[in-house]
């Protein structure tokens, strides 16, 4: 089953990745900080992953037949979860709970703790490479799900990444679908002057990757890509490299020039909430 209501009764994709937004901040406001600038700029490519694309169960985050999705980017953590609980997988009354102790919400994903947690995220440029071993095994069970790995443009100076890329096409795992979060921001600066990684649609091709580029933000532009990855004919591993923003829907995040970690006053939680539903009522 794909978990999508009829159009007349769901949420549009654009109120699911409101209402992700909204989740993270919220979350973000418990702790006083957070890595809620790439939740902020992953919402629309979660909404339309979790809301479009995916098949899953719900309340059965380990049924067999699923999509899965693995989040390789573990400090991503509070996306997901953000993700997980508009998808109702996650009750929202455990948003309150994100980073506490005991709680099933930590700050960098850990599988063993959270449901519709995939793997366990941290150190960069492990998930593309689980990626390919499920690949295999659900080859080798003969199963038609398919496995979604969400990775970071940072992450792309792994050297890993790049085995994983190439192991993908070699095997010809038309079940797996990559998608790069550009956001050009990590921990030691820009992405691309750290290690630049551009051209990269053309690095991707090269590799025997079936390779789309979209504004990441953009819901229509991402539903076509998730679609046209999902029906692609050809043997072949697909990616979908996403440029996105970080502090995406709160203008005084967006301009900031470092967002891969973000602090605020306490009482700016409260304003970037404002924010952003003054945002979207526009």
């Amino acid at each position: 089953m794909t978990v999508t209501a009829s159009p007349a009764s769901s949420p549009s994709l654009a109120q699911r990745a409101f209402n992700i937004r909204r989740n993270a901040l919220r979350m973000g406001q418990v702790q006083g900080q957070g890595y809620v600038g790439q939740a902020l700029g992953a919402a629309d490519l979660l909404a339309v992953a979790y809301f479009h694309a995916l098949n899953y169960q719900p309340h059965d985050p380990a049924w067999e037949a699923r999509d899965r999705f693995y989040l390789s980017i573990g400090h991503y953590a509070i996306a997901l979860y953000a993700a997980l609980i508009e998808a109702q997988v996650i009750p929202l009354d455990e948003l309150e709970s994100y980073g506490c102790d005991d709680s099933r919400l930590p700050m960098s994903g850990m599988a063993a703790y959270t449901p519709g947690m995939e793997i366990t995220g941290g150190s960069l440029g492990h998930g593309l490479g689980i990626a390919v071993g499920a690949c295999l095994g659900l080859k080798r069970k003969q199963s038609a799900s398919f496995v979604y790995n969400l990775l970071s443009d940072g992450e792309l100076n792994e050297g890993s990444t790049w085995e994983a890329a190439m192991s993908a096409s070699h095997w010809k795992l038309d079940n797996l679908i990559a998608v790069i979060d550009v956001n050009n921001q990590q921990a030691d600066g820009h992405s691309s002057q750290i290690l630049a990684f551009e051209p990269i649609v053309d690095r991707w091709q090269a590799f025997g990757w079936f390779t789309q580029r979209v504004d990441g933000n953009d819901i229509d532009a991402l539903v076509k890509a998730f679609d046209a990855a999902r029906n692609h004919s050809d043997a072949q591993p697909r990616v979908i490299i996403c440029d996105t923003r970080m502090g995406k829907g709160v203008d005084f995040l967006e301009n900031r020039e470092k967002t891969h970690f973000i602090r605020v006053d306490e009482h700016e939680w409260q304003v970037a909430l404002d924010n952003l539903q003054m945002g979207s009522n526009q």
